[in-house]
């Protein structure tokens, strides 16, 4: 695994005694609070100032956590296949406001549930988009959640819980049942990002593994990023830590909420719905990328300026500014997840978008007293994504810092 190179914090204007700060305080998520191991990473102006590792890759095997280990990346597979999607829209490949049934037709007949249980077409003049998939405003929903009764249909189908299925195969299932609202209408986490990743396969016409491979992990040096782990390499892999499976048959927040309660925390093993051999089948979009954070961090990097460290660009700016940019409209903010709504965010296109503070006033000026300050712009907006997994991982960019945590 190439290895993170290290600058001296003051060098890019950051402190040393600050950052010495975190260890500490990652250790006490591991003594105290049931996390098994760590990695922090942190960087500001293209070069990396922090990295640390605390805790246990294996706990029970006495491994710790080490600048190699490799983490099973869930949700944080998701901002990866956008922006691959988005190599493809650079082309002209497609237009974001094109019809998902343009590429894959089945999407053309899927109806509509309705709140009484009746079937409806999709709205002619707004069907699905390209765009709804990676905003997460495409009317489907996940299996997990108890929202919608098409989530029913989700978990009877095993849409989650079956490795063995090509992506495919998952999507031409999933285009038979239907959606759970019209779309365009509200944001309501979902599959989506499993369909942009057919999309992929469609436009590009190679399979999902093969076209990252070529469009991101080789140029950007991902070499221990892929869909499965070989087995020379296996001796790395973190073992699984936290609440019961997620994607377990049958499981839904409600029953991991209940699990939550019972504090029913610990190793879990997760191969049958995650497995580590199977990448020339298991390859998805909302999940199944393996990777370090020293290769995810390679790719956090990129989002920030478009290229690789050596300077080879993936995306152009402007790009990347439509990616991080909020496509929300006002009436669907804030949007909930869970039940819980989240004020203060938008969405991109596979990324969570933090509203910056507004500007301060300036103070008027009295007699007496000093002159009134300038008014201060407001902070410069979050790009991010977390991992709605049983472990925790996080990805947190603006414009001069990038930091990964797992």
């Amino acid at each position: 695994m190439p290895s993170i190179s290290v600058v001296s914090p003051e060098s890019v204007g950051m402190s040393s005694d600050r950052l010495a700060r975190i260890r500490p305080a990652m250790q006490t998520y591991v003594d105290h609070h049931g996390y098994a191991g760590i990695s922090t990473v942190v960087a500001r102006r293209g070069h990396v100032v922090h990295v640390d590792h605390v805790g246990w890759q294996d706990r029970e095997a006495g491994i710790p956590m080490a600048p190699d280990t490799i983490f099973r990346m869930y949700s944080m597979t998701k901002p990866v296949i956008c922006t691959a999607l988005m190599t493809l829209f650079e082309e002209g490949r497609f237009q974001l406001i094109d019809p998902v049934a343009k590429f894959i037709p089945a999407f053309g007949a899927t109806k509509v549930m309705a709140p009484d249980g009746t079937l409806v077409d999709q709205n002619p003049l707004r069907p699905m988009q390209v765009r709804d998939l990676m905003s997460h405003t495409s009317g489907l929903t996940y299996d997990f959640l108890e929202d919608f009764a098409v989530g029913g249909l989700y978990r009877d189908a095993r849409l989650m819980n079956d490795p063995t299925r090509s992506l495919e195969a998952v999507v031409g299932e999933l285009a038979t049942l239907p959606l759970a609202f019209q779309p365009g209408t509200m944001w309501h986490y979902s599959l989506g990002i499993d369909v942009a990743a057919r999309l992929i396969e469609v436009i590009s016409g190679m399979s999902l593994g093969t076209f990252l491979h070529e469009r991101l992990f080789a140029p950007l040096g991902m070499v221990d990023t892929a869909f499965g782990v070989p087995e020379s390499a296996r001796h790395r892999l973190s073992a699984m830590y936290g609440l019961p499976d997620l994607f377990a048959p049958g499981m839904t927040f409600g029953a991991l909420f209940g699990h939550f309660m019972g504090g029913n925390v610990g190793r879990r093993h997760v191969e049958d719905t995650y497995p580590v051999d199977a990448p020339e089948v298991f390859q998805r979009g909302g999940i199944g990328l393996y990777s370090t954070a020293a290769d995810y961090l390679r790719f956090a990097m990129m989002l920030l300026h478009g290229r690789t460290a050596e300077g080879r660009r993936i995306l152009g700016r402007k790009t990347l500014e439509l990616m991080h940019s909020n496509h929300l409209p006002p009436a669907l903010l804030p949007y909930t997840l869970g039940g819980a709504p989240n004020p203060g965010y938008g969405f991109g296109l596979g990324s969570r978008w933090t509203s910056p503070r507004p500007p301060r006033r300036a103070r008027s000026a009295s007699s007496d007293g000093p002159a009134p300050r300038r008014p201060t712009t407001g902070s410069t907006p979050v790009r991010s994504w977390s991992d709605c997994s049983s472990r925790s991982s996080w990805l947190r960019s603006t414009t001069r810092r990038a930091s990964c945590a797992r």
